[in-house]
């Protein structure tokens, strides 16, 4: 049996049991059987009707699966993927791996067929849960004939493997499991994969003991605690850290009930349905969701409504209600930083806008209590995370809910860690006098013109995010003169682009912006000119990862070698051909 820590353990220092075994994960799952066995848990939208578990009926499934896994007399410790697009069947699919003494690799459903590939090969599974995904699965001849596919209820079965088995006729033919198994604080839980924003996805190692953290952190938030009554959404890859840990951890520890959505089109009646009372989400969604605001109603319009005593009450709760946000006490943001603009804007709206700070390597380590929020600001560090800003600025953060290291990379372990157990974010930040984390931007994203000057982009294109111009935008300029964007327009102007004569008035509106986000910059920040490119940055494309981060690296390596050629030809707005 391959120890699949050993490589890893005393690269993080705080990797010792200091949680009392009953707050660890299965430990909770088997106190909630008991305790809330006939209260709803999850909500799965299936063509059009809704299929509902309570606590016991989802524990039913999940020993059923469980005693199958176990059945397979696979080694202590293999590992197991799940593949597909969140569901009820994904979180039971998950308990029931840890159950049977296994370990999850959850996958991005909407990777590339090339990384779900790299991402098989590098974990060697046995198994691999399929529920609805994007691309094939990999499917030559060392991958899938060395593990079992098992496909769950919600599977399109036009992209199953041959002789794949089936959830329900698993389930039909095997009894619970009876007796509750329990892991040790340290067993390996689960492995992670990056989303690729800073190159190959690497697999952080996460303990139970890790995850539990995770979930106890964000119930500082809740100081009265959730209840029964409150509902989230889950709908973001339960690949990512901050979902799992919002999501799945966070049930563990609150009775909340998850709801589920089936597809992109059915997502505003699926959110409607969900009256999310927590609800989370990445900045790209939430610029988005004003975009549409301001398709309605224009911005200098609704700051007008808005200012009105009366007429402003009746018009935050319309735009909320229209954005299925009328029940939401919490709207969190986290995955990349919140421009601040745009959190003021959903908090005029009477919408408690928070922001929190995890990476896939430390779990959800920053979120700000209540009564100390602060516009811009990820809030203070949880008790299970020492934060330091190094003397070059970077975040660095040390706990036992940090990764035990990365797996099969000893090498790319050890660079991770300080000597004394710091782990190295990359990312650049600032702490406050009240101990709130503020996010600058990427260690390694920083560039000198070839004036010599250094540009932090994270700033600048937080000023441009907030134009309300862009889907997209990223700012570069290594080697040349003045930085500048590389942008794609929003889907509306995208498409009056295709009209010469609205083409000149969004050309007109760029140049405005480019002047408007100049006078907000020192001389050697001023952007020289905006780039935009026609074709859509997306998932699918390699431009974007599946939580809607810009790949910065997927982009240079497309355009780098143009740098100089666009600055030129001295344009202020540069249209590039589309590709």
């Amino acid at each position: 049996m391959e120890r699949i820590v050993t490589e890893s353990i005393g690269a993080n220092p705080a990797a010792t049991a200091v949680l009392n075994p009953r707050e660890l994960p299965l430990q909770r799952l088997y106190a909630f059987e008991q305790e809330r066995r006939w209260m709803r848990f999850l909500v799965q939208p299936i063509q059009g009707t809704t299929r509902t578990w309570t606590w016991g009926e989802a524990m039913l499934e999940v020993r059923r699966m469980a005693a199958w896994l176990k059945a397979q007399r696979w080694p202590a410790g293999s590992r197991i993927i799940i593949l597909g697009k969140n569901s009820a069947w994904w979180l039971m699919a998950d308990f029931a791996i840890w159950m049977a003494g296994y370990v999850s690799v959850p996958l991005f459903p909407s990777a590339s067929l090339q990384t779900k590939e790299a991402i098989c090969e590098h974990c060697g599974p046995v198994a691999c849960f399929l529920g609805r995904f994007e691309h094939a699965i990999p499917n030559s001849p060392q991958s899938t004939d060395s593990f079992v596919s098992i496909a769950c209820p919600d599977a399109d079965p036009a992209s199953l493997p041959a002789h794949c088995l089936h959830w329900n006729d698993l389930l039909t033919a095997q009894p619970p499991l009876q007796h509750s198994p329990l892991r040790d604080a340290l067993d390996v839980a689960t492995i992670i994969y990056s989303s690729g924003s800073t190159g190959q996805p690497k697999g952080a190692i996460h303990s139970f003991q890790g995850l539990s953290m995770m979930g106890l952190s964000m119930q500082s938030q809740f100081p009265a605690g959730l209840t029964e009554t409150d509902r989230v959404l889950s709908y973001l890859p339960l690949a990512h850290i901050a979902e799992r840990a919002l999501i799945e951890m966070n049930a563990l520890f609150s009775p909340v009930e998850i709801y589920f959505v089936e597809s992109l089109e059915t997502f505003p009646t699926d959110l409607a349905r969900a009256r999310s009372t927590v609800f989370f989400s990445v900045p790209r969604l939430y610029a988005r969701f004003q975009q549409k605001v301001y398709e309605r109603v224009s911005e200098k319009r609704l700051r007008l409504l808005l200012a009105l005593p009366v007429v402003g009450a009746l018009t935050r709760r319309k735009i909320r209600r229209g954005l299925g946000l009328d029940h939401t006490r919490i709207l969190a943001g986290g995955g990349a930083a919140t421009p601040v603009d745009l959190i003021r804007w959903y908090r005029s709206l009477g919408l408690n806008f928070i922001e929190g700070y995890g990476m896939t390597e430390t779990g959800i380590t920053h979120v700000p209590l209540p009564g100390s929020e602060r516009v811009g600001f990820v809030g203070q560090a949880s008790p299970y995370a020492e934060t330091r800003i190094s003397p070059e600025g970077e975040i660095q953060i040390r706990g036992p809910m940090n990764m035990l290291g990365y797996f099969r990379n000893p090498e790319k372990t050890r660079a991770a860690f300080t000597s004394d157990g710091f782990f190295c974010t990359g990312d650049r930040g600032e702490i406050d006098a009240e101990g709130r984390l503020r996010l600058v931007g990427r260690l390694k994203e920083e560039f000198k013109t070839s004036k010599g000057k250094y540009v932090y982009p994270a700033r600048i294109e937080e000023l441009l995010t907030v134009t309300n111009i862009f889907e997209s935008v990223a700012v570069f300029g290594e080697g040349v003169n003045q930085p500048f964007a590389l942008a794609v327009l929003s889907p509306e102007r995208r498409e009056a682009c295709l009209n010469p004569k609205h083409r000149a008035q969004v050309e007109a509106e760029l140049e405005a912006c480019l002047q408007r986000v100049n006078a907000n910059l020192e001389t050697a920040e001023h952007l020289g000119f905006i780039a935009v490119s026609q074709q859509p940055w997306t998932i699918d494309n390699g431009y974007l990862t599946p939580t809607f981060k810009v790949r910065r690296f997927a982009l240079e390596q497309r355009y780098s070698s143009q740098f100089r050629q666009w600055e030129l030809a001295g344009k202020r707005i540069l249209w590039l051909e589309a590709q």
